[in-house]
């Protein structure tokens, strides 16, 4: 109840303005840190593992002293995705602006993080399929498939790796959204808890009174 009391002297207009510069502030700060070198190896939030089955041939590998090729595998998974997050960022600007004032008003009175999930359930589908061909593009530069069938071929006849971890593009494409998201949840926290440190009067006014 005070999140719509505080709401009740905003105009439909500026929850609506404010409510998409919050998500394009938020989404341009996590493509900054995230699409750069190290912006995925670098932040221990968002790094990507190898997949589940293949830490199984991780840790034999690393005990027979191939450290080396593991962590080089895992180095070529995130610069994968640091190489693919670049692109979201007008993908992610579209999608703020067909944002509807039902939309921004409904996400203004809802959960610390629903702005950044009404994010991800609207545009997951479309920068899945725009990241994809970034990531295999990427992946195929550096022949990661062909780096990672050497090193999970030892645990394959094992039975060690499964075969859906055979995928690396997708699995990569996946992680960098997952990552993404998680990194435009932080600022919109940020925001949320002091709207005061926010560079827009309008930004102050909204979420400002969402704390009345």
């Amino acid at each position: 109840m005070p999140a719509l009391a505080g709401l009740e002297s905003i105009t439909n207009q500026d929850a609506t303005a404010g409510l998409r510069e919050a998500l394009v502030k938020g989404s341009q700060v996590a493509v900054e840190a995230l699409g750069k070198q190290d912006g995925f190896f670098g932040n221990a939030k968002v790094k990507i593992p190898l997949p589940e089955s293949a830490q199984k041939v991780e840790k034999v590998m690393r005990q027979f002293g191939m450290g080396k090729q593991a962590d080089e595998l895992v180095l070529t998974l995130n610069r994968a995705a640091e190489a693919a997050v670049p692109e979201a960022r007008t993908l992610l600007v579209d999608a703020v602006k067909k944002m509807s004032v039902q939309d921004a008003k409904a996400i203004l009175t809802g959960g610390q993080d629903s702005a950044t999930q009404y994010f991800k359930r609207t545009t997951s589908d479309q920068l899945r399929v725009k990241f994809l061909p970034i990531v295999k593009k990427a992946t195929a530069k550096v022949k990661l498939a062909q780096k990672y069938d050497e090193y999970a071929g030892k645990g394959v006849k094992f039975g060690l790796v499964k075969k859906e971890d055979a995928n690396l593009d997708n699995y990569v494409t996946q992680k960098a959204l997952d990552g993404l998201f998680v990194m435009v949840a932080e600022e919109e926290a940020k925001i949320r808890q002091n709207p005061a440190a926010a560079a827009s009067s309008v930004l102050k006014k909204v979420f400002g009174a969402l704390k009345l």
